[in-house]
């Protein structure tokens, strides 16, 4: 798993690579000192993890998240400031931990990514996808329902969460938006940006948008921003 460290600090940077040293699976791909430098980084080393400050010359590490293009790497952020943390799990961090970085906390956040890549856990019945023609168990609070995939038109991340759109429905789940991606079938549902997760068969209209992206309207009259890459993505996914 390919890692690219965020840190204006220098010896910061020195002391995560000497923990990270003890986990063969992590390769550190790069550094980086600023939001610029990594945002630059990023797009050349397509990282599977970032280990992120947060506070740094000129932009802060929230800015970097906001300017990557999905599909986003995982985040860890790493600061020594205990008050963004509710910000930071509303990006969809996967940990944070508080500098000088704890060697067990670190292998905690790390055992986090490590049921993503178990080929094993993967074939298991939890780690399949989904197809269109599944049905799904879904609740929020004391109401259920069991709702077909292809009903699905939209799932939305709120934090740690994801609102998933059906019918007339609009349930919230404690699950994370990548998380419910993962189960989803790629030819069916498409990463429209950031925070939305869109079902291709519930598309019925488009036009130009923003900065070379798109607008999609989705049967039943709601409308997603696509940035640009995205919206390339959506034109190579949808035409002949």
């Amino acid at each position: 798993m390919k890692a690219l460290i965020v840190d204006d600090e220098r010896l910061a940077r020195n002391e995560l690579r000497r923990l990270l040293a003890a986990h063969a699976d992590i390769e550190i791909a790069g550094e980086a000192v600023d939001v610029e430098d990594a945002r630059a980084k990023a797009a050349a080393l397509k990282p599977d993890l970032i280990f992120l400050d947060v506070q740094m010359p000129g932009a802060d590490g929230f800015s970097l998240l906001e300017q990557l293009e999905p599909p986003l790497p995982q985040v860890i952020f790493t600061t020594a400031y205990d008050e963004f943390a509710v910000k930071a799990f509303e990006f969809n961090a996967l940990d944070y931990l508080l500098k000088p970085v704890d060697p067990n906390r670190l292998v905690a956040a790390l055992e986090k990514l490590r049921p993503r890549g178990d080929a094993a856990s993967a074939s298991g019945p939890a780690g399949r996808r989904l197809t269109l023609e599944d049905k799904v168990f879904v609740r929020e609070g004391d109401r259920c329902w069991f709702v077909p995939v292809k009903n699905i038109r939209l799932l939305e991340s709120e934090g740690n969460y994801t609102r998933i759109h059906f019918d007339d429905q609009r349930p919230q789940l404690f699950r994370s938006l990548t998380a419910m991606e993962e189960r989803l079938d790629p030819k069916a549902f498409f990463r429209a940006n950031r925070k939305q997760v869109i079902n291709l068969a519930w598309a019925e209209g488009i036009e130009p948008w923003f900065s070379g992206g798109l607008l999609v309207k989705l049967k039943g009259g709601m409308k997603v921003e696509l940035s640009r890459r995205q919206a390339q993505d959506f034109r190579d996914r949808m035409s002949l």
